[in-house]
């Protein structure tokens, strides 16, 4: 998804999950932008790929803001995500969701 001062810094994912670091201009609302990421993802995989529903979003998403002085190491945790999850040693702050706030 391509909008005006977004920047891609990484992306990675388990079977369940995925993380995006990303710069969002503050003109961009996060909420639209991700309901657009999901959207596009899911038909690009359920129509052009596997012509099937195989991929199916959760509701919700978590946000986490942090400085560039942070951005390596979270660069990093996403890099090894599938690590973490395999030896328990995931950061909360990162893996947590609005859909399991709502639970």
């Amino acid at each position: 998804m391509q909008a005006k001062g977004l920047i891609f810094h990484e992306i990675g994912g388990t079977e369940t999950h995925v993380h995006i670091a990303v710069t969002i201009p503050p003109t961009l609302l996060i909420s639209d932008w991700i309901g657009k990421v999901k959207g596009a993802s899911s038909h690009y995989v359920n129509h052009e790929l596997v012509n099937r529903k195989d991929l199916d979003w959760q509701t919700g998403y978590g946000v986490v803001s942090f400085g560039t002085k942070d951005l390596e190491w979270v660069l990093k945790y996403i890099r090894n995500q599938k690590e973490h999850h395999k030896k328990g040693t995931t950061v909360e702050r990162l893996e947590k969701s609005t859909h399991e706030d709502e639970s």
